[in-house]
Formats: C-alpha cells, structure tokens, sequence
C-alpha cells in the first residue's frame, strides 16, 4: 500500500476553493488537502522554498490547476512542471472555467493530465471533484520515482 499523498489545489477564488475542497472532503478521502492561491505559491510549494521549504518530503499525488490566477496562471505551472525532472510525471488536472479552445489545446500540448470546465451548477461541481479526488489521489498509479 502506498502513502497518503496531498492533494494540492491552486486556485485564486475563495469560493471555488472552499467549494472544491469541501467536495474532496465529501469524498472521504483520507489525504490532505493543501490550497495554494495562485502559481507562484503552487511551484514554491511543489519546490519546498520560501514559505513552504519545511513542508515534508514528497509530491502530491495530484495538482488540482486553476488557469487564470495573478502572478502566475496555471499554464506557466504546468509548462514549469513539465520542465522540471523531477516534477514532470505529475498528474495535473486543470479545473478551470475556461472554454476558450486556446486554453485547453495549450493544456493538452504542455502535458495535462485533463481538463476539467468547472459545471455552474453546484452538484455537477461537486460530483466533478469528488470523482477528480476518488481518481487521480486513490485509484491512479505513478511509476516509483528513478
């Protein structure tokens, strides 16, 4: 049996990151939830610098990406992932309210894992994330680490 890993969640809403957190917690998922708030915090946190540097050893089991957030969107966060060796097998899902074709064609040409459109509707929300959560933290399989 592996480790619990987290589940990290970068999103800049307040309300979409309680609403997707609480989902996960719905889920009944034994791993932790960290929330980071925009790009910036989410390559420091996957880093371990600045604040984040005592944080403990290991990658989450999943990045749960917002696109459109300040400082640093997700598609910068995913390209920087993807460049990094040993960050680059990790599974990213973008959750994003974009529908633009560009952001999701750029997603898919920088390694995304799947892309999301968060649903209006709070319950199809819900069930989007609790099946993210179940999937990607519980049923996924990640090669061992080289």
């Amino acid at each position: 049996m592996s480790e619990i890993r987290t589940i990290l969640l970068a999103e800049d809403s307040p309300h979409d990151a309680e609403m997707a957190i609480d989902a996960l917690r719905e889920a009944h998922l034994a791993n932790p939830i960290v929330h980071v708030e925009d790009g910036v915090e989410a390559i420091d946190y996957l880093l371990r610098r600045g604040k984040f540097a005592d944080r403990p050893e290991g990658d989450p089991a999943v990045l749960l990406l917002d696109i459109k957030m300040p400082r640093m969107d997700g598609l910068e966060v995913l390209k920087q992932l993807r460049d990094h060796e040993t960050l680059k097998r990790m599974p990213v899902v973008i959750l994003s309210s974009s529908r633009e074709e560009s952001d999701l064609a750029r997603s898919w040409d920088l390694g995304v894992n799947a892309y999301v459109v968060k649903p209006v509707d709070v319950e199809q929300f819900f069930d989007a994330v609790r099946t993210l959560g179940k999937f990607w933290a519980v049923l996924n399989e990640v090669p061992e680490e080289d």
